[in-house]
């Protein structure tokens, strides 16, 4: 007996159209996506499109970095001194702490996050290159850096300008202290992105930054102090070509008038100046050609 054949099941295939259309808008290019991708990065690193969390350490931070520059304002006014009693080279020397605290935190919060999701490729996917990628993070952290370290010298310009201050002056000691933090802001950001760029873990990154920055200015100035001890005052500043901020601290010394702040108060000449200056962009190139390596390898 043969089995009749079973009859074909009816066609339910159906095409919907959900509206979905090519974007057909104008094209910006990677100049634009650069260019966002710095403000965002800029902003995230005071917090702002952020949660209130998010803001209330580099707010405060920003805060305790002004602070000083209004109390030394407020008492060159009242008592009308015809200078004000800290050098705008050393302000930001003394508040060394509060930028690498900034930028411990601040950092790893920058560029961890995009490693730790592995969102990196999803940049390059767009009209974004890896070169776009490290400028606007690079530009972006040396930027909150330069604001953090400008700001006080504004306030403490202003001030001087009521306590009427000789212009031309106090003109040129901001304009010093105005290349020395813009040096400090370039150097510090590449250190501490290259720092937090090398985990994914953002607790990591902000130990490395930390480390970096204390253990090396701690080892230089001990062994500045040793040597002062010694007498052997030739190697005092030869050692201060071993740390980012006493880089800063003699090329401010060697150019900008900046006070000589290493033990025995040994001074920077012109020409090893020119050496710290080569240092300091030898350093500046090494974290941004680290950078780029970093992210040729993360970002396939």
């Amino acid at each position: 007996m043969s089995t009749p054949a079973p009859e074909a099941a009816p066609d339910t295939t159906r095409i919907h159209n959900i509206g979905y259309r090519s974007y057909d808008g104008p094209r910006l290019g990677r100049s634009y996506a650069r260019r966002s991708l710095f403000s965002q990065s800029l902003r995230g690193a005071y917090g702002l499109g952020r949660s209130a969390k998010s803001k209330v350490l580099p707010m405060l931070l920003f805060a305790v970095m002004c602070a000083p520059a209004l109390i030394i304002v407020a008492i060159a006014v009242y008592l009308k001194s015809d200078e004000l009693p800290m050098q705008y080279t050393e302000y930001a020397i003394y508040l060394q702490l509060v930028i690498a605290v900034f930028l411990a935190a601040q950092a790893p919060q920058s560029v961890s996050r995009d490693l730790r999701f592995r969102t990196v490729p999803l940049y390059f996917s767009r009209p974004i290159e890896r070169v776009d990628y490290v400028l606007a993070k690079y530009g972006a952290m040396a930027s909150a850096l330069f604001i953090l370290t400008l700001t006080p010298l504004l306030i403490m310009w202003i001030g001087s300008m009521l306590a009427k201050m000789d212009f031309a002056e106090q003109a040129k000691m901001f304009g010093q202290g105005l290349v020395s933090v813009t040096v400090l802001s370039v150097l510090f950001g590449g250190i501490g992105l290259v720092m937090a760029a090398l985990t994914p873990r953002r607790g990591f990154g902000v130990a490395a930054v930390i480390a970096v920055l204390t253990i090396s200015y701690g080892a230089v100035s001990t062994l500045q102090g040793i040597s002062y001890a010694t007498e052997n005052t030739d190697a005092i500043t030869w050692l201060g070509l071993f740390s980012p901020l006493t880089l800063v601290i003699g090329l401010q010394n060697a150019f900008l008038g900046g006070p000589a702040a290493f033990p025995g108060e040994a001074e920077v000449s012109a020409g090893l100046g020119v050496v710290y200056l080569l240092f300091v962009l030898a350093l500046i190139a090494a974290c941004y050609g680290t950078l780029m390596r970093r992210y040729r390898k993360v970002g396939l």
